[in-house]
């Protein structure tokens, strides 16, 4: 990944957005650790694997949702 530079208007909605994802991801963290020791080795992939991975993309897609919520999604038809 590359690094990128921020105003410090950025910088702070960043930092914002950030605690923002961790506390996502610290929700579903518990979950996720307690749906994997709860099955057996050979019971891992398949039907866990894809829950896991669902799980994994709902985080993604409630970080999108978070960050669009605070900016202007509607535009003006051009005339």
């Amino acid at each position: 990944m590359t690094s990128v530079t921020l105003t410090p208007e950025q910088e702070l909605e960043g930092q914002e957005l950030e605690a923002k994802i961790r506390l996502a991801f610290e929700k579903e963290a518990q979950a996720l650790a307690r749906l994997l020791v709860s099955k057996a080795d050979k019971d891992l992939f398949g039907a866990t694997e894809f829950e896991v991975r669902e799980r994994v993309l709902r985080i993604g897609a409630n970080v999108y949702e978070e960050h669009l919520r605070g900016k202007k999604t509607a535009t003006k038809v051009p005339r």
